[in-house]
């Protein structure tokens, strides 16, 4: 790992008076893997994006390969050897592998597509890295595991020497995680080199052999993977040590949720549930295991009120609840949804307005006209309660990073719109992805904040697709597999393999 085959030197990237990226200067050795860590906002993606031309810095340089790298333009980018795989799929479902991978690659004008000529080299790419895939294979059939196959097989098939994989295993089973592993080792044998994303410390020291670590936009460290620990690198990331999450005691409750033989039909996949049953009790944390798109998505929509059952009921402190999100939340649902940005928020809105989106008919609502006093003075008890950081209740929700987002959710939720934190407890909490894509200072708050509404007597429901935070919060887990829900154990009594081995819809016990 001697060659330089990629050079950042003093890149700076504004966005307005927000210094995003300063002064950072990094280098990329051939056959290395680069780890890029920091806290949310740090300024990962802001550089990642200026590197493969999504973004054009004010200052500063790059050099791939020895010779200068245009800015903002990703075509040249691909040109030298620069790929990236992003953290969601970029594929089109409805088309095959093979031309998902060819798509763009060829010249508009040219009147035949030379299939054949791509279908061997797909091919050959896929056995030089170890790669198993059917050019054929239509992508809507395919496993997020061999999705994200096909994604790194696309950079590939451009030629892509550096490679960016950015939250790579965020949603892979373990067995997924390790097959990812081992390909990274192939290519870098090959003399690839990546840079490697990722909020989960334990596979970036097992992965990476150097790491760079942001804070605030500024590049503070770098090390040998073999030379730290995780711990220290969450004090480099977050500028502080970081206490880990207590867990106060508290004992299982009545079944204040039950979701009784509930089936719902839908197109997708992860629109449907068949037959399941599951029951919430106070005091106690659920957890559903699960890769995603297996159903994930029907069973939250049905407990925040969006969706009814086809077949069977879901109740709620003892009633039969309907279809309506305004009775959820009045009965006492607190909804910390996966989508931050899209579901949870409304971007053009302030903050203020936000906190109280779900609670302004009462008590900030009065004869249809909204009391802006008692709805700005709540806002900024929650802002300062649940550390929300961006510019104020003024500011946009759009304009602040994924991790305050997901504290103004989180206090929304918790705080019901009461006037004090202390005066309200949820009956159920049902939080998706909670802390997908935070670092690990907000995830370690995230947690605590959940554990603490637990031991008041909470009903919480987890959904995630983090293995590590299920078997570090969950009280019983259920595993979620092509809409069928197995029964809930006791966490202790489910390995991490057999986990691995529901989510891929094989293995799975019945409760003890």
């Amino acid at each position: 790992m001697t060659d330089t085959v990629l050079r950042l030197a003093g890149i700076t990237k504004r966005f307005g008076s927000l210094v995003a990226n300063d002064a950072i200067s990094l280098e990329l050795s051939r056959g290395e893997i680069l780890a890029l860590l920091g806290e949310n906002g740090a300024g990962k993606s802001t550089l990642v994006s200026i590197l493969f031309g999504h973004y054009v810095a004010d200052e500063g340089s790059i050099e791939a390969f020895g010779r200068p790298l245009p800015s903002g333009d990703p075509a040249a980018a691909l040109a030298a050897g620069v790929g990236m795989v992003h953290q969601h799929s970029t594929l089109a479902d409805n088309l095959s592998v093979l031309d998902n991978v060819m798509l763009g690659t060829e010249p508009l004008w040219r009147p035949v597509s030379r299939r054949r000529e791509g279908r061997a080299r797909l091919l050959d790419t896929a056995r030089r890295f170890g790669l198993a895939v059917d050019p054929d294979a239509r992508v809507a059939r395919l496993s997020v595991g061999e999705r994200q196959r096909v994604e790194i097989l696309k950079a590939l098939y451009r030629d892509a020497r550096v490679l960016i994989l950015d939250e790579p295993t965020a949603v892979l089973t373990p067995q997924e995680s390790e097959a990812l592993f081992a390909t990274l080792r192939g290519m870098v044998a090959e003399g690839l080199s990546v840079i490697f994303i990722s909020h989960k410390l334990d596979e970036v020291l097992r992965v990476s052999d150097r790491i760079a670590v942001l804070r605030a936009g500024r590049l503070v460290a770098t090390m040998a993977a073999r030379d730290t620990t995780k711990s220290a690198l969450a004090e480099v990331m977050v500028g502080r040590a970081i206490p880990p999450p207590v867990t106060k005691p508290h004992s299982r409750g009545d079944a204040v949720c039950v979701i009784d033989r509930v089936t719902m039909h839908g197109e997708r996949a992860s629109a449907r549930l068949e037959g399941a049953s599951l029951s919430l009790h106070a005091g106690e944390i659920a957890a559903i295991a699960g890769v995603s798109g297996n159903g994930q998505a029907a069973l939250v929509e049905l407990l925040c009120g969006l969706r009814a059952a086809d077949e069977g009921r879901v109740t709620l402190g003892g009633r039969a609840m309907p279809a309506d999100p305004a009775a959820w939340i009045a009965a006492g649902t607190a909804r910390i949804p996966e989508d931050r940005r899209d579901v949870g928020t409304i971007g053009d809105l302030p903050v203020w307005e936000n906190a109280i989106a779900e609670h302004y008919r009462k008590p900030f609502a009065s004869a249809g006209i909204v009391r802006r006093g008692a709805a700005r003075s709540f806002a900024r008890r929650l802002v300062d309660r649940y550390d929300v950081r961006g510019g104020g209740i003024d500011t946009p929700a759009r304009a602040l990073s994924g991790g305050n987002m997901q504290k103004l959710i989180l206090g929304r939720a918790l705080s019901g719109g009461a006037a004090r934190a202390a005066d309200f407890l949820p009956t159920l909490i049902v939080a998706s992805q909670p802390t997908w894509g935070l670092d690990a200072g907000a995830v370690a708050w995230v947690h605590q904040q959940l554990l603490d509404a637990c031991a008041r007597g909470a009903a919480l429901l987890l959904i995630s697709e983090d293995l590590d935070e299920i078997l570090a919060l969950a009280d019983r887990i259920a595993v979620i597999h092509a809409g069928r829900l197995t029964p809930a154990r006791p966490a202790r009594s489910w390995t991490l393999a057999e986990l691995g081995l529901a989510m891929a819809g094989e293995g799975a016990r019945d409760a003890a």
